[in-house]
């Protein structure tokens, strides 16, 4: 039942304890009670709007930045990560594979103020070994949501 509910919310999260118990064909308070115990139990963190800012006339830069890190002895990552996340520009932070060991989005109202926190700031930290950036240029799809609809298809029907 857990993870009914929590397909449902992940997809709107706007979904009434109401509207799920109906859904799921279950009493509105278990589903209620199950939505509170997770919220309690931190399965679920937040319930997340995602907008588009360039339709909404506001500007944003963001750039996913790779950063090589020296570990911590006993400590591994976690450390130099729980630094880097503290900073109210870093939207994501995630542990990768390959040829750096963290990935860091970063958001900001334009390229000089994201890159002042990648050489003022990120860059600075002990630890830091070396960094990656790449600018964001067009967002097409984020979260399972298509940020704009392709073209209707024009191919004329042909019938037999």
């Amino acid at each position: 039942m857990r993870k009914k509910i929590l397909d449902l919310l992940e997809n709107n999260g706007r979904l009434t304890a109401k509207e799920i118990a109906i859904m799921l064909a279950l009493p509105v308070d278990q589903v209620a009670r199950e939505i509170a115990s997770m919220e309690e139990e931190k399965i679920i963190l937040r319930y997340h709007t995602l907008i588009n800012w360039e339709k909404a006339g506001e500007e944003e830069v963001a750039a996913l930045i790779d950063v090589k890190v020296t570990p911590q002895r006993d400590l591994g990552f976690d450390e130099i990560a729980s630094r880097i996340y503290r900073y109210p520009e870093v939207k994501s932070v995630f542990l990768m594979s390959g040829g750096y060991d963290l990935s860091v989005l970063v958001q900001g109202k334009s390229l000089k103020e994201v890159a002042s926190f990648v050489s003022q700031k990120l860059a600075t930290l002990e630890h830091v070994q070396s960094t990656m950036t790449h600018f964001i240029l067009k967002r097409y799809k984020q979260d399972g949501v298509i940020f704009e609809d392709q073209e209707a298809d024009r191919r004329q029907v042909l019938q037999p």
